[in-house]
């Protein structure tokens, strides 16, 4: 079947920013001002409808990802009148649900990463940015809430400069009840508060000289990342640039991530929507624009590539999975090559069986719309895999391909739950199985001496978002104890043990003998295991077994209890028995000489460490220096932000449980504080 849109105007794009900088009230309108939806609700009064759960609404936050289609044509210039589908997928501001943000941006294409004008970067900014980082999506950057006390442009793009490493080139410029384009070089003035009809003019007098002097800059930049400006602009200046050629130059850095444009506007007074649809289909790419998937053959190894063709072999990932009490599981797939359809056969390559596509559907936040197929480039979701987990990818059965997964967070917070009765534990436990289904960043265990459930996530509200889920969604009322922070350990130097597990019972004994050494490894680079064994003394088939001896000891803890990570295990040496050696026997020599050679090398515990921001007037300054140093911060910059004070600074996550409620108290009720994590140290 033809597409209706062909692969080049479609754009997969994520809105990401810190927490109440406008990105739900920013989507909101984009479904507005497409026709998507007919009225636009308001996050304040839990009305949006990307914000559709009961939790969401009644805090007023983004807590899932939501996904919605919409499709728009640009006004002016080469692409005008063509028609464009949007996939966009609105993420949530709070550190807590970063997990919702990893997995949105593993399958974007581009992001609309959202500022508040009065702020620039904040914590949470900072690590959504580099989640974007890591997986190379384009941005374009939207400075939000202009007309508010305090709004300055310069400073935003001065704290990208400086926070982010990023190189910003404003394309607008604010003006009252309206913007100045500066690629066309006009004025945009609203005629009303619906921001549907707006007056195109000169750039005033009284903004010009600013508006001549950011041109001039947003075409030097241009022109110094496109050589076929460069001449045009050294012989006859920024006049010899056209508005189509600042496009061109624009689209072609941003998709190479060498300029990220900014925009601005004020969403909740529907301003700038237009320009911002217009610049996401302008600058930021379609998946024919990317290069083709890169993945491996999951028997081989071989690298393999696959083209976004509608009639490739079909390789999709699934990111993200929701239970549906009423209609089942659904699992969100990205379609990057070939065409889904339901009916066909998929290979589950984590699993290694096959995967039926049933009903095959399109997502408006909590609507379903029926499809035909999902072509190359398509986000789409499949109803009815029960074992598909988030991560897994999906591909024809003839022509296996694995793509990268995700980057998993782990979790630093933990609570003890107990049921309060039997038949609530019943349902506890099945209900926990749904949620860690979904969210792979929530991890459900028991503790061994007092038979509680351990449910840890990736802070309080984050936990408490999941209690309440369990007793909304699956009627399980719990007893939650008080909140504790998932410490870490690792080696701090290094080490080296050799272990023989031998024992003889009668019949086959079991042999196993194991020399390996340790040393600390990169932070973020958990367990990196090397066979450097000669000669063949250790069979090829026993290694597998000795690494998951190792990775078991890490994951039970070897000095506190808490998990072991980040540490280089090299496998030195050592030797079997060919009647009594197996894969059981070595597992354990493994796990023995592990810990040895940890015990050796010296263990030391980690903590998770928060970079927090601090807000306060200027008068409280010493007051939420004090608070910070009293809870074993270190303050790093303290700067002004128009009438107040921003102190930079990074806290144990141990210390921060209630700091909000006591700055708030210090500095009488002015004081406000937003944190990101930052980093394991050592306690």
């Amino acid at each position: 079947m033809p597409r209706d849109i062909t692969l080049d105007r479609v754009r997969n794009i994520g809105v990401m920013a810190h927490i109440d900088a406008g990105k739900t009230t920013i989507t909101e309108r984009v479904l507005l001002f497409t026709g998507r939806i007919h009225r636009a609700g308001e996050v304040h009064h839990g009305t949006t409808a990307m914000d559709f759960s009961p939790e969401e609404q009644a805090m007023g936050i983004t807590i899932n990802a939501a996904a919605t289609t919409t499709h728009w044509a640009v006004r002016d210039g080469a692409r005008a009148g063509q028609r464009h589908q949007i996939n966009v997928i609105d993420t949530p501001g709070h550190v807590d649900f970063t997990m919702e943000v990893e997995r949105s941006l593993r399958v974007l294409d581009g992001a609309v990463a959202v500022f508040d004008a009065a702020r620039g970067v904040e914590p949470q900014t900072e690590t959504v940015w580099r989640q974007a980082d890591r997986y190379g999506v384009a941005r374009i950057a939207f400075v939000n809430k202009v007309d508010r006390p305090g709004a300055d442009l310069a400073m935003c793009l001065d704290s990208m400069r400086r926070r982010l490493g990023a190189r910003p080139v404003a394309v607008q410029l604010p003006l009252d009840a309206g913007l100045i384009d500066l690629v066309r070089d006009r004025a945009v003035t609203y005629d009303d508060e619906s921001g549907r009809t707006f007056t195109v003019s000169e750039v005033p007098a009284s903004q010009r000289e600013a508006a001549t002097r950011a041109r001039e800059q947003l075409i030097e930049a241009c022109a110094e990342c496109d050589p076929s400006l460069t001449d045009a602009y050294l012989a006859d200046g920024p006049g010899a640039i056209t508005a189509d050629d600042i496009e061109r130059a624009l689209r072609k850095a941003t998709i190479e991530g060498r300029l990220v444009p900014v925009l601005c506007g004020s969403a909740l007074k529907n301003r700038g929507i237009q320009m911002l649809l217009d610049a996401i289909v302008l600058y930021l790419p379609s998946p024919q624009d990317l290069p083709a998937v890169e993945g491996t053959h999951p028997d081989t190894g071989a690298a393999l590539v696959r083209p976004p063709r509608d009639d490739a072999p079909v390789c999709a990932l699934a990111f993200k999975v929701v239970s549906d009490r009423a209609q089942g599981t659904l699992t969100f797939v990205r379609v990057y090559a070939g065409t889904l359809r339901p009916g066909m056969t998929l290979l589950d390559t984590r699993r290694g069986r096959t995967e039926r596509v049933g009903r095959l559907v399109q997502v408006h936040a909590d609507e379903r719309t029926a499809l035909a197929e999902a072509p190359a480039g398509s986000i789409a979701a499949v109803l009815g895999w029960r074992d598909v987990r988030t991560g897994t990818t999906l591909c024809a059965v003839d022509q296996p391909m694995v793509l990268a997964g995700l980057n998993i967070p782990e979790p630093m917070v933990e609570v003890a739950l107990e049921a309060r009765t039997a038949g609530d534990s019943d349902r506890m436990t099945a209900g926990l199985a749904r949620l860690a289904h979904e969210d792979p960043s929530l991890h459900v265990s028991t503790d061994p001496e007092s038979g509680q459930t351990l449910l840890k996530g990736m802070g309080e509200l984050h936990l408490e978002i999941v209690v309440e889920r369990l007793r909304r969604e699956h009627r399980a009322e719990v007893r939650v104890g008080e909140p504790r922070v998932a410490y870490r350990e690792t080696v701090r130097g290094a080490g080296e043990a050799t272990y023989r597990h031998v024992r003889q019972e009668g019949g086959t004994g079991q042999f196993a003998h194991v020399a390996l050494s340790v040393e600390p490894g990169a932070r973020g680079s958990g367990l990196v295991f090397t066979d450097d064994t000669v000669g063949g003394v250790i069979p090829q088939g026993y290694i597998p077994a000795i690494e998951k001896g190792v990775r078991g000891a890490m994951e039970r803890g070897v000095a506190t209890g808490y998990p072991m990570v980040d540490v280089r295990v090299r496998l030195l040496d050592g030797s079997f028995h060919k009647v009594d050696s197996s894969g059981p026997a070595f597992e354990i020599a493994g796990s023995r000489a592990f810990q040895e050679a940890a015990k050796s090398a010296g263990i030391v515990g980690l903590e998770p460490v928060m970079s927090v921001e601090v807000t306060v007037p200027e008068d409280f300054v010493g007051e939420a220096v004090a608070s910070v140093q009293s809870r074993r911060g270190t303050v790093h910059d303290l700067r002004a932000l128009g009438p107040l004070r921003v102190i930079d600074a990074a806290v144990p996550l141990a210390k921060l449980f209630g700091y909000v409620t006591e700055l708030r108290s210090r500095t009488q009720g002015r004081g406000s504080a937003v944190m990101a994590f930052s980093h394991y140290d050592e306690t």
